[in-house]
């Protein structure tokens, strides 16, 4: 089967998936009045890659079938294959503005990562190595989407698994039979889960604690749709009003779900790791699997970092701000943002790696400095758009004030821009607003600032893991040749004249 179609996505979902939200069971996620407007986004996406003008940016033959199937699946054998890839990720993330923090294409290059990483998965038994590569091969001749869930609730962080007031909270083995592994507890941080195919669960590439135990250690993947599988979705950032009045919210609101397993039996084709918490430990550690996906979200981030500046840009001219020097400079701090991002790619792509097997992935240390850049910069680029807005952004009426025919002559007065019209200039501070001020808006901050881990860790973990000998050699050697001529100066000033 060949890369899929909106269509086919949608149908996809119409499966037995139990999948909780406002209290209620969802039957239906495509047809629910809030969540079936991501779900038609996404749909959008997967029609692109059979669109004229974007197919041959968006698939490649398949090694298998020679069928067109997504590009986010390549595994990279040359620099050309990663820059044909970073196309494939910015065509869609444009889509979205990069506010769609979990498109497919995501967890597709984690997968291809983790085919190319066969022989560590090797080291827990041959087995899980053949298991891994036959799932991705079989994701990818189906085009499928997937979620992960990698995080234990939220109990005691300083904790580990076992020291846990309620050990059986976070997931965990609880048997086996001849069908598969069996599990209970739960896992976070679901995002997509409702709009999903597939859930991966494998060990964070960053917590406080690794797994301690034999029990807590594991990687699988599961269908959405399996027995004893539960999602509990948030609260929706959707307002479902018009789109005009969230028109971020009401189509990008991707959704987070805790995933909640009652003795949920995962067969064993689908066990990619078990029982070493070694091995756990080191996955992210000892393999160069989690480059692919951080080549992903940059290139997402990228998209972001760009439409912050076309919104912010737009909000300033419509208000004369684009003339006035401390505007100027707040806005200039968004463009270094877009260009330090996009030098970080080709940096990485330029540099990038080859492994034992042939395999090109993004430089690590490269891919290292995006992943802690980004959650520390975007919270600045959504205060600058606050501060360029201003009152405005809360100030602004809505889409049904927009159809009132008594409003109109005052809307057109009294909201007119600079370079706006009245109704013009509404509806791009609806926009702004969806972007800075929303609850929408909020979640995106806050999604960005833990997006790959924790941030104060992960900024600690770049200091440690980095290589600074040789610039501390240069030190050294700076300071002996300053001892040196200190020495001969003293030499020279005790010897007699």
């Amino acid at each position: 089967m060949p890369a899929r179609k909106g269509e086919e996505y949608l149908a996809g979902l119409r499966d037995t998936r139990e999948v909780w939200f406002a209290g209620e069971r969802v039957r239906d996620v495509v047809a629910h009045p809030l969540l079936g407007r991501a779900a038609r986004t996404l749909a959008e996406l997967y029609d692109l890659q059979w669109d004229p003008a974007h197919q041959a940016q968006l698939t490649y033959p398949s090694p298998t079938t020679g069928d067109p199937v997504s590009l986010s699946f390549i595994q990279p054998r040359s620099i050309d294959d990663l820059v044909r890839r970073r196309v494939m990720f910015k065509t869609w993330a444009d889509q979205s503005g990069g506010l769609l923090g979990r498109t497919p294409d995501f967890l597709n290059a984690f997968l291809a990562g983790f085919a190319t990483s066969a022989d560590y998965f090797a080291r827990n038994g041959p087995e899980y190595a053949e298991r891994v590569v036959a799932y991705y091969t079989w994701c990818r001749e189906r085009d499928l989407c997937a979620t992960h869930a990698l995080l234990d609730p939220q109990s005691n962080r300083a904790r580990t698994q076992t020291e846990q007031p309620d050990p059986t909270v976070p997931l965990h083995i609880v048997g086996e039979s001849a069908e598969g592994l069996v599990l209970s507890g739960a896992r976070s941080l679901a995002t997509l889960a409702p709009y999903a195919d597939e859930l991966l669960v494998y060990p964070a590439p960053s917590r406080i604690q690794g797994t301690d135990a034999p029990r807590y250690a594991f990687a699988f993947a599961i269908p959405v749709a399996t027995p004893g599988l539960r999602f509990i979705c948030r609260q929706s950032f959707d307002q479902a009003g018009p789109a005009a009045d969230s028109p971020l919210a009401s189509r990008f609101e991707e959704m987070d779900a805790l995933a909640v397993f009652h003795e949920v039996v995962v067969p064993w084709e689908r066990v990619f790791l078990k029982g070493d918490p070694a091995l756990c430990n080191g996955l992210f550690r000892e393999t160069l699997v989690f480059h692919h996906g951080a080549h992903q979200f940059t290139v997402k981030n990228l998209a972001k970092a760009e439409f912050v500046l076309g919104v912010a840009s737009l909000v300033a001219e419509a208000i004369g701000r684009t003339e006035l020097p401390i505007y100027q400079q707040l806005l200039g701090e968004i463009v270094d943002v877009v260009q330090v991002l996009r030098s970080l790619i080709r940096a990485a792509e330029a540099d990038a790696v080859v492994d034992a097997n042939g395999y090109y992935t993004p430089n690590p240390e490269v891919m290292a400095t995006s992943r802690t850049y980004f959650p520390r910069i975007y919270p600045r680029l959504i205060e600058i758009l606050q501060l360029v807005g201003s009152s405005g952004l809360v100030t602004t009426p809505t889409e049904a004030d927009l159809a009132a025919p008594e409003l109109a002559a005052d809307i057109e007065k009294y909201y007119r821009g600079a370079t706006e019209l009245g109704h013009e200039r509404v509806r791009l501070f609806r926009l702004a607003w969806d972007l800075a001020c929303s609850s929408f808006a909020g979640r995106q901050v806050l999604y960005e600032r833990f997006f790959a881990g924790d941030p104060y860790l992960l900024q600690a973990a770049r200091f440690n893991s980095h290589d600074r000998s040789a610039a501390v050699e240069r030190v050294r050697s700076f300071l002996a040749r300053l001892g040196e001529e200190a020495a001969s100066e003293q030499a020279g000033a005790s010897s007699p004249k």
